[in-house]
């Protein structure tokens, strides 16, 4: 497990990260922001699957130029892997070291290359326990410990708005507050989603909704 050996940057992103549930939550906060200001799923950088498997929920990142993380929430806790593309797949020497509950998820096709080779260039996870909470391997990762910088955020609504300024350029810019409330899952409105995008209507996202799992009034 990870030690004094580990990245500097791995132990800090451990000791940001939230408890799986509230991580859970922000991951479905993140991916109904995107669902609002992105209406084409594919541009999109963040999303969540509330049915993505028996038993399993998962959030996931991909920035579309070949950097992605997943992250899959189950009864045994919460497993995370993510890949920066212009790093070595560190996944031989990562994964092997990935404890018995979470085996299923380092041999997922869905997290590999198209013949199924695993593809990671960090990995951690938290048990449902929680007794021992965010754990990696002892080897170092090979890059992609920033990937995760928002979910990991003290600040996530503000560190959101900064990085959708950027992404998106939106013709209008989002009501801060409008970004926290949603981060903080409460009930969406359709006051909330114009206060986010005013050419977005909540009946327009239902489907959105409802895979991503997230409450409305």
């Amino acid at each position: 497990m990870h030690d004094t050996h580990d990245s500097p940057d791995l132990r800090g992103l451990l000791a940001r990260l939230p408890d799986p549930a509230a991580l859970r939550d922000r991951c479905r906060g993140l991916a109904v922001l995107e669902a609002i200001l992105s209406p084409d799923w594919g541009g999109r950088y963040y999303s969540f699957d509330s049915a993505w498997g028996d038993g399993q929920q998962m959030a996931s990142m991909r920035d579309g130029e070949g950097d992605d993380w997943f992250m899959v929430f189950s009864d045994a806790g919460v497993y995370a892997r993510g890949f920066d593309h212009t790093a070595p797949n560190a996944a031989p020497r990562l994964l092997p070291e990935v404890p018995g509950p979470f085996r299923a998820q380092t041999v997922e096709p869905a997290f590999g290359e198209e013949d199924g080779t695993p593809l990671a260039t960090v990995c951690f996870w938290h048990g449902a326990g929680g007794e021992d909470g965010w754990q990696a391997p002892s080897a170092a990762p090979t890059g992609g410990v920033e990937l995760f910088a928002l979910p990991a955020a003290a600040d996530p609504a503000r560190a959101y708005l900064e990085w959708a300024a950027e992404y998106y350029e939106p013709e209008h810019a989002p009501d801060p507050a409008a970004v926290a409330h949603v981060l903080a899952l409460r009930p969406l409105t359709a006051a909330v989603v114009a206060a986010i995008d005013p050419d977005v209507d909540l009946d327009d996202l239902a489907e959105d909704i409802a895979e991503i799992g997230y409450p409305t009034a």
